[in-house]
């Protein structure tokens, strides 16, 4: 993973992306997971998408190297924020939501000084994401350790995912203190409609019930 950001700039169609580590504890503890990764990729077409992910040498050795993989295809419903300084899912016209699955991407660049307070409330938080009701899967992601952080889940639907966003305490909670305190210097959230997805995550597909997905 380190040594694909070069290679990866010069994607034809490729428009913004990165690559994401991941923590012990389903990706939410501050031990890192040498095992799991994430590539979170946003693309110009579907045409430039499938060039690389069925013929670019680069995704071919992801493949050689790893025993699973796992990906989804996503269309932006909405998204608010910024991810280095640009908000990579702006697109002039947003998709309308769906009945169907849907997955959310949060991404928080953390101060440094606000790290402990942070890790205290928002690590516990956010792992509990993974049990509850309506998540279909959940995994903390980041591009560095402890300071830039990320959470991607994929949730049955809208309603579930609205009624954890909005009745759960503790979610509640620390979206307040968030705001009290100023944790982050840059957050991002974006939410998507699930297009479509193969391969397995954690030895199947998430969205497997969820028909043809």
């Amino acid at each position: 993973m380190g040594t694909s950001q070069v290679p990866l700039r010069r994607v034809a169609g490729l428009r913004f992306f990165k690559l994401l580590g991941s923590g012990a504890d389903n990706g939410f503890g501050l031990r890192p997971n040498l095992h799991l990764y994430g590539m979170m990729a946003v693309w110009e077409s579907a045409a430039a998408a499938e060039a690389f992910f069925t013929a670019h040498p680069l995704w071919a050795d992801y493949q050689r190297r790893s025993h699973e993989i796992w990906t989804a295809r996503l269309a932006p419903i909405k998204a608010h924020g910024l991810w280095d300084g640009i908000n990579p899912f702006d697109y002039s016209t947003e998709m309308s939501p769906s009945d169907g699955p849907v997955a959310v991407l949060t991404r928080a660049s953390i101060r440094w000084w606000k790290t402990p307070r942070f890790w205290r409330y928002v690590a516990p938080t956010s792992a509990a994401i993974a049990n509850a009701s309506g998540v279909l899967a959940a995994v903390g992601l980041g591009e560095l350790p402890v300071v830039r952080q990320a959470t991607f889940s994929i949730w049955e639907s809208a309603r579930a995912m609205q009624q954890y966003a909005y009745r759960d305490e503790k979610h509640k909670e620390v979206i307040r203190l968030t705001r009290q305190e100023k944790w982050y210097g840059e957050e991002l959230f974006a939410r998507f409609r699930v297009l479509s997805s193969e391969g397995t995550w954690g030895g199947k597909n998430p969205l497997a019930s969820a028909g043809s997905f």
